[in-house]
């Protein structure tokens, strides 16, 4: 199956409609370039540095906080449950809290962000998490730790909004793809750790959740200490008519000789900053395309990986958990650090695409033939939870590059919250399906998803690769 043409070639494919218009006699350079013949270099096209390395970095908190967070919970919840006599609701509420959270930050937090700027609330989101991590250490019961996780997940949610909005605001086109898709990398590294440090530390018993839990403010304070002096983006600055300092920052962290007047040729400062321009017609496709796609991938990624070893017991392997695991997490690994090179290497379409496709073959067989033998059903699996680690790096990539300065960063809030929602839905009725109608029918059901996202990307995916951003 034929992906796609390398990203240095995607941007001949744009599509009109989707491509920012290039301003006359300014060519991009190729691939490699630091500037025009023509002239210097736009923001754009200026070269890599190091501050593209240390936004990109810091952006990573989010993302690892984010895979740390809903894997160290259900560990914890093994011993919460007997020590605060949970009941079933319980249990998934406080499973879901910080997906609630998440839906509420992007939501809110992606649309202030338009309004008001991105760098005040870069900073304070991170403070929410860190105070709120440091304070699961002292509950008392499940309502405390109910609203601090929901508040940790306000805060990663507002971070999934800001974050790559402000990676793709500032990094140069031909890095801007693997730069993005590294955010979800960190994603399943923070889920990995957790997954050993949290059989590590259970193992312990009594209040060892309570060390498990507040271990996430670790790694919460020092990014927060790190993103002080992060400037603001310098396109929302134009985008609302700052132009002097939009121009200071560039100087300062990216250069003195980038031509900032392709952006200031595009700039509308008079563009409304709500959500119903993203649903008016200039946005309205991106919109639907991007919300269906995002959540087509993440329910049966939410709702089979809640549920593994349910799964796991289906393929044969309830004997052997720590083996399949183990192997499922190098998979998950090995599909998000897999997943950066196929970013860099193939268009968004393409990639996107090709991925559904191989999932739906995938889950579908295990679905359709559930008692084939362990050594067809496992494998399959293993190729599935690959393929979906590895193109869940498209999650970071194609939704800041779908919409312009004045409402990308309400876009990507859009997109994240929703697909919360999603996760969220699909991870409660997983468990209810299973018991009523079977679990052939229940992945059958899933494989559903993944093929509905593959006719929407196929007829409503734009081709984003190396385009210019507004």
């Amino acid at each position: 199956m034929v992906l796609g043409k390398s990203e240095e070639k995607a941007v001949e494919h744009v599509p009109e409609a989707t491509r920012t218009p290039k301003q006359p006699n300014t060519p991009s350079p190729p691939d490699g370039a630091a500037a025009s013949p023509q002239g210097p270099p736009t923001l754009d096209d200026a070269p890599l540095n190091r501050f593209h390395i240390k936004i990109t970095a810091l952006t990573f908190g989010a993302n690892f906080s984010d895979g740390y967070h809903l894997g160290i919970i259900g560990i914890a919840l093994t011993l919460i449950t007997p020590q605060m006599q949970l009941g079933a609701a319980w249990q998934g509420l406080l499973g879901a809290s910080a997906l609630i959270g998440i839906f509420a930050g992007s939501i809110v937090l992606g649309w202030a962000a338009d309004r008001y700027g991105r760098q005040r609330i870069y900073m304070l989101d991170f403070l929410l998490i860190t105070v709120a991590s440091v304070a699961q250490f002292f509950v008392t019961g499940p309502t405390e730790l109910f609203v601090l996780r929901l508040l940790i997940g306000f805060g990663i949610g507002a971070d999934y909004a800001l974050g790559p909005t402000l990676v793709a605001e500032f990094c140069p086109r031909r890095y801007r793809g693997g730069l993005l898709a590294s955010l979800t990398a960190m994603w399943t590294v923070g889920y990995i750790a957790a997954y050993f440090l949290g059989n590590y530390l259970v193992d312990f018993g009594g209040d060892s959740w309570r060390w498990l839990l507040a271990s996430s403010a670790l790694p919460a304070v020092f990014v927060l200490l790190m993103r002080v002096g992060t400037p603001e983006s310098p396109r929302w600055l134009i985008s609302r008519g700052r132009v002097d300092e939009a121009k200071a920052v560039v100087a300062k962290h990216i250069g003195s000789g980038i031509d900032l007047s392709p952006l200031l040729t595009r700039a509308q400062p008079e563009e409304t900053h709500d959500y119903r321009e993203l649903f008016r017609r200039r946005h309205r496709r991106n919109t639907l395309f991007g919300v269906l796609y995002y959540n087509c991938q993440v329910i049966p990624y939410f709702a089979i990986y809640t549920f593994l070893p349910t799964v796991m017991a289906r393929l044969g392997l309830a004997d052997e958990e720590f083996l399949g695991n183990g192997l499922l997490n190098v998979f998950l690994l090995l599909g998000g650090v897999g997943g950066l090179w196929f970013v860099a290497r193939f268009t968004r379409r393409g990639f996107l695409i090709s991925s559904f496709a191989v999932m739906s073959l995938a889950l579908g067989v295990i679905g359709v033939w559930p008692s084939a033998p362990t050594l067809l059903l496992f494998p399959l699996f293993l190729v599935f939870t690959f393929t979906m680690s590895a193109s869940s790096n498209l999650d970071q990539v194609y939704p800041p590059e779908l919409f312009p300065t004045g409402v990308r960063s309400s876009g990507v809030g859009l997109l994240n919250g929703l697909s919360r929602i999603g996760s969220a839905v699909g991870t409660f009725l997983l468990p209810v399906s299973l018991s009523t109608f079977g679990f052939s029918t229940s992945m059958v059901a899933l494989t559903g998803f993944l093929v509905l996202g593959a006719v929407v990307s196929v007829a409503w995916a734009p081709e984003t690769s190396g385009m210019e951003l507004d």
